[in-house]
């Protein structure tokens, strides 16, 4: 049976690349399947709603209201893959929510499969947040996100236990140049002819290892 995935990308702090790589992994999954539903759970700018208009929508977790509108959305076994934006701001509450309504053990019981991205750093939130979702989240659906531009050298051994996926450090050039808000990784993948270019090989190895990860998802749930 197809489990519909819905990948939660998160961290407890500002600024680590968090709607990059939602960015990354929605323009995949766009490529793949032809679909994708987008959410967006950010206060502040740069957010994934301003780069993918078409496919993002905005949902939070401030009121109950929102919190029910936006899991009614995600336990929904349909065949679109998911892929949650999910604001520092918001961490504590939405994981607060998940725990206390039961959402992996509802979601698995719907067909759906959740998979949580946490963007590893190496300050005391991360540090802090990482024990509560490995109590929360069974093994194989916490994956450490290593952005290589935030953590630099070794990842922290806690960190590095279970599942990694790395993301290379680009040069801080080709780093604006992607902060554009009318740039598009597959439209870079399909225009640009020279493929041994950094940024064009960069693209491939994430589209790489975000088809690993769905592979992965596949083989679970045969």
């Amino acid at each position: 049976m197809y489990r519909t995935p819905v990948f939660i990308i998160c961290s407890p702090r500002p600024l680590v690349g968090k709607t990059l790589i939602a960015r990354l992994l929605t323009e995949f999954l766009l490529l793949k399947h032809g679909t994708v539903a987008a959410f967006d759970i950010n206060l502040k700018e740069p957010s994934l709603l301003e780069f993918l208009p078409r496919v993002t929508e905005t949902a939070d977790v401030i009121d109950t209201f929102g919190k029910m509108q936006l899991m009614d959305r995600l336990i929904v076994n349909d065949g679109v893959s998911k892929v949650i934006d999910l604001g520092f701001h918001a961490f504590d509450e939405f994981f607060k929510m998940t725990g206390e309504i039961g959402f992996m053990k509802e979601a698995a019981r719907r067909g759906v499969s959740p998979i949580i991205l946490f963007v590893a750093d190496t300050d005391r939130a991360s540090a802090r947040a990482f024990p509560m979702l490995q109590q929360q989240i069974p093994p194989n659906a916490l994956v450490t996100i290593d952005n290589e531009h935030i953590v630099r050298g070794e990842l922290p051994p806690a960190f590095a236990r279970g599942r990694v996926l790395r993301i290379a450090a680009l040069p801080v050039f080709l780093k604006t140049y992607i902060d554009r808000l009318t740039f598009s990784f597959t439209g870079y993948l399909r225009n640009e002819k020279d493929s041994s270019t950094e940024l064009h090989q960069w693209i491939r190895e994430n589209y790489f290892s975000f088809r690993e990860l769905e592979l992965n998802l596949m083989l679970q749930g045969s």
